[in-house]
């Protein structure tokens, strides 16, 4: 009787422990398939808590439950106090958290029991930027002295330098870098930013179209290709990309403003006029400038009778602005026909405009004009 007993209680036990392992199984495969909820179900029917709890952790943090997660992942380090991994974890998921201080103090003494662990100095790196410790630089350097092929340390520590002006410093830690992952497309925009204010618009550009060749698409990106471009006078490729960037921010008054430029540097006047009428019809600051380059472009067009309203304009905007006043005088000359009229215009600017700096020019004109009716009239 005692052997049967002994038997049916052997059985009971491996047919439970065959149930166990079948449901941690499926517990985890849901969770790899990424449903969350169904296997923390799992998880916690188990009767084996103890061993699951940092499970049910991990599944309540990918559900966005950082509260549950967080009760969890102590049950676990109760339950496991010599577990690492699930300190770490832990750590990490605080400072996601904002619970700044806690975290700091698993990270510190993680790195007490192992000061050559490059990732730990890294995430504190990360706790202490999210503070705004100056420390933090100092721990980003440590996990890349402990692993010089750290990329996200490298990224930490150039992107400093490039703030510090260090440009030189920057591209060669990046280059580093680059030379263990030659597709990491943070490290490749930390170099052509380096180069980029370094006033180095050639380099700049190679290395923010390697971005585009690896699929990188942003406003920032094409922005700056587009000012590259404009340096070395390459208006049309300026254009495409200054409009490419339009698309993130369509109603940019001065990005439309900028190919407004570009279009008259090509001496496309129409679509510069095109441009500078929407730049001006999103702006809500002051706008003399902009309507005197709008002027300038209709004045080129022969577009005088328009032109000189948009100087008028200007003016409105900024009475004291001196250029509107001989940009006003100067469309005038162009769109009258009466030599008279013309001679009378610039008697009165050099009457009223007696400390105006194009008084030497208005008195050249004025003397031409004066010969011209001369001429005519022998």
């Amino acid at each position: 009787m005692l052997r049967y007993l002994v038997i049916l209680l052997v059985s009971i036990l491996t047919v439970s422990s065959v149930y166990a392992q079948s449901s941690f199984k499926e517990a985890d495969k849901l969770y790899a398939l990424g449903n969350y909820t169904k296997a923390i179900e799992v998880y916690q029917s188990l009767s084996s808590q103890d061993s699951v709890y940092h499970k049910i952790a991990m599944a309540y943090r990918a559900l966005g439950n950082y509260d549950k997660s967080i009760a969890h992942y102590k049950k676990a380090i109760h339950a496991n106090p010599e577990n690492v991994i699930f300190q770490f974890e832990y750590a990490k998921l605080l400072r996601l958290t904002k619970k700044y201080i806690e975290a700091k103090d698993i990270y510190e003494s993680l790195i007490e029991s192992d000061s050559l662990n490059p990732n730990f100095h890294y995430e504190l790196g990360l706790l202490l930027e999210k503070q705004s410790d100056t420390l933090a630089i100092q721990e980003f350097t440590k996990a890349f002295e402990l692993d010089d092929t750290h990329q996200k340390a490298i990224f930490k520590i150039a992107k400093h330098q490039i703030r510090k002006r260090k440009f030189k410093e920057a591209r060669e830690l990046v280059n580093k870098g680059l030379a263990s992952y030659d597709r990491n497309v943070q490290l490749i925009s930390l170099k052509a930013q380096s180069y980029y204010f370094e006033d180095s618009y050639e380099y700049a550009k190679v290395w923010f179209k390697k971005l585009l060749d690896f699929g990188e698409n942003s406003e920032f990106l094409h922005e700056k290709l587009s000012i590259c471009y404009a340096q070395n006078s390459d208006y049309k490729d300026a254009i495409y990309h200054r409009k490419e960037a339009l698309k993130f921010s369509p109603n940019d008054a001065d990005a439309m403003f900028v190919i407004g430029g570009y279009y008259e540097r090509l001496s496309n006047f129409e679509k510069a006029e095109e441009y500078y009428r929407r730049s001006l019809l999103l702006s809500d600051i002051p706008l003399d400038k902009e309507y005197q380059k709008l002027g300038i472009v209709l004045n080129r067009q022969k577009k005088h009778r328009e032109a000189l309203k948009q100087f008028q304009k200007a003016k409105k905007e900024n009475p004291e602005d001196i250029m509107t006043d001989f940009f006003i005088l100067r469309t005038k000359d162009e769109y009258y026909a009466d030599i008279d009229s013309k001679i009378k215009l610039y008697e009165d600017f050099l009457e009223v405009k007696k400390d105006n700096p194009f008084r030497i020019f208005a008195e050249k004109r004025l003397k031409e004009l004066k010969e011209e009716k001369f001429q005519q009239k022998k």
